[in-house]
């Protein structure tokens, strides 16, 4: 049993990919006690978490952490699509699924109403990035040794304004542009939308464009955080465009090191802005 006091000790409910096991190890270097829950046919088994709930179980998941003195949860990780098995709803989620509906426009309204229900509960929602904000640009400026040019800027400026639009509606947060907007994200996700922009300019012999991922206006950051890593990289350099735009310290930057080494390898600029 942890002799850490209660106040610091928190759950991460984990999805897919390798952004848990970064926050969760960020989290106890700063000193955390944390219960890891791994989301069933999401979590990486190598991340070994306390627990693992289907989405569909979350009850479980709430008894566990009561009876255990854990009143802070973080979510962190991508949520794919998931086996009708997974859904089957216990009494807990079938409630709060309800709740959530009432709400539903998009992503983001799902978020809040879920956060809502939980705070109602007794839970407080801590966002990751708070706790863990060297998992993020924390400085403004260029993170790259490529710089972006002059005509690269007017594209960037065109790219921020249609992902405020698009996150308004709460439709989604990334965007390519160049010229004409050539891609917008969707339910599909991010890395479906590169998939498309990299099919349609497979031809393409010279880079041009950017790819922005901003947080959308008012969005609640403590669910469905925006994140890019390495694999985000590889695929703005194999669609050919410029570079990419993200917010600090709201987007996780999945292996900062790793993500900055391989966009000056193939020549991709990263540019990080406050606003």
């Amino acid at each position: 049993m942890s002799n850490k006091t209660s106040d610091k000790k928190i759950a991460l409910v984990a999805g897919a990919l390798d952004l848990p096991f970064f926050t969760r190890d960020a989290l106890r270097r700063a000193g955390w006690d944390v219960f890891v829950i791994g989301l069933k046919n999401f979590y990486d088994p190598q991340l070994a978490p306390d627990m693992v709930v289907r989405l569909g179980g979350g009850g479980r998941a709430i008894r566990r952490l009561r009876r255990m003195g854990i009143h802070k949860v973080t979510f962190v990780g991508a949520l794919g699509h998931p086996n009708f098995s997974d859904l089957r709803p216990d009494l807990w989620t079938l409630r709060t699924l309800w709740k959530i509906k009432k709400h539903q426009r998009g992503y983001d309204s799902m978020a809040v109403a879920l956060n809502a229900v939980l705070e109602k509960q007794g839970f407080e929602i801590l966002a990751a990035q708070d706790l863990a904000p060297e998992l993020t640009f924390t400085d403004a400026g260029v993170q790259t040794r490529v710089r972006p040019s002059r005509s690269d800027m007017a594209q960037i400026e065109r790219a921020i304004e249609v992902s405020h639009t698009i996150g308004a509606a709460d439709i989604g947060a990334s965007v390519v542009v160049d010229g004409p907007v050539v891609a917008v994200e969707a339910a599909e996700g991010t890395a479906r939308m590169l998939a498309r922009v990299i099919e349609m300019r497979q031809s393409r012999r010279r880079s041009r464009g950017v790819f922005a991922k901003m947080t959308k206006p008012n969005q609640d950051l403590r669910i469905d955080i925006p994140a890019i890593g390495v694999d985000t990289v590889n695929s703005v350099a194999a669609a050919h465009l410029r570079g990419i735009v993200v917010n600090t310290r709201t987007c996780f930057v999945v292996d900062k090191p790793a993500v900055i080494r391989r966009a000056n390898e193939l020549g991709v600029f990263i540019l990080a802005l406050d606003e």
